[in-house]
């Protein structure tokens, strides 16, 4: 930087956030306090990389102008993580009036009596922000805290899992009950039509067999009512 100072350049070195297959910007603010019309021109040391605009104009007395520089997309990781890109800001003195039309290259040439002012700027890549990852802690650096809370983790999921194992046990014991007890309680209806059906075809029958075989037949009639009744005592 020379001696005299004739842009307030900002900030001081430009931080470009990395990602892959992403542009990337950043802006450069110079400021004129001067009563001159102030001339500037700004280069960079990998030109393929980066699009500046507007690259040269002029900045008015009492005004700020602002440069878009935009660092192109990488489409893989660099090779040297620290960038070694730079840029550099010229600005002169410019006639009273003059515009962008007016500048040229010749303006900049470093000349005896001619202040030739010049402000370097680093680049800086800042890598895209991410989640960041939950520290891990070895066994011997594990505090006694966390090591309870993975143990209260894994307990639990424990007795979670078994108590789904047992629920289920449950459930099948409870399924294979109702279906012996249903199945006894249709054969116990079965046979009790069955023996309904004997009843009738003796009572039918009994008309026809003498006075003697009545008290046989009531007693055949209260051992089968008896049976029936003990069957559906089960259902």
């Amino acid at each position: 930087m020379s001696g005299e100072i004739l842009l307030r350049i900002q900030p001081t070195e430009l931080k470009f956030t990395y990602e892959l297959n992403r542009h990337s910007t950043c802006t450069i603010q110079m400021s004129n306090d001067r009563e001159d019309y102030v001339a500037f021109k700004v280069k960079t040391t990998n030109p393929k990389k980066y699009s500046v605009r507007p690259n040269i104009g002029v900045v008015l007395p009492g005004t700020t102008c602002n440069v878009l520089v935009t660092m192109q997309a990488y489409k893989e990781a660099p090779l040297d993580a620290q960038c070694k890109d730079k840029f550099l800001v010229q600005s002169v003195v410019a006639s009273h009036g003059a515009t962008t039309k007016d500048i040229t290259v010749e303006m900049f040439n470093k000349e005896p009596n001619k202040v030739v002012d010049e402000f370097k700027l680093r680049v800086v890549h800042v890598p895209a922000s991410r989640p960041s990852p939950v520290p891990e802690e070895s066994e011997e650096g594990s505090s006694p805290r966390s090591n309870l809370v993975e143990n209260g983790v894994q307990n639990s999921s424990s007795v979670t899992e078994s108590d789904d194992k047992l629920v289920k046990e449950k459930s099948s014991m409870t399924y294979a009950l109702i279906s012996k007890l249903t199945e006894e309680k249709a054969s116990a209806v079965q046979q009790n039509q069955k023996l309904r059906q004997d009843l009738e075809v003796l009572r039918r029958e009994s008309g026809k067999h003498q006075a003697g075989f009545s008290l046989t037949f009531v007693a055949l009639v209260a051992l089968l009512s008896f049976f029936i009744g003990f069957l559906l005592k089960r259902t």
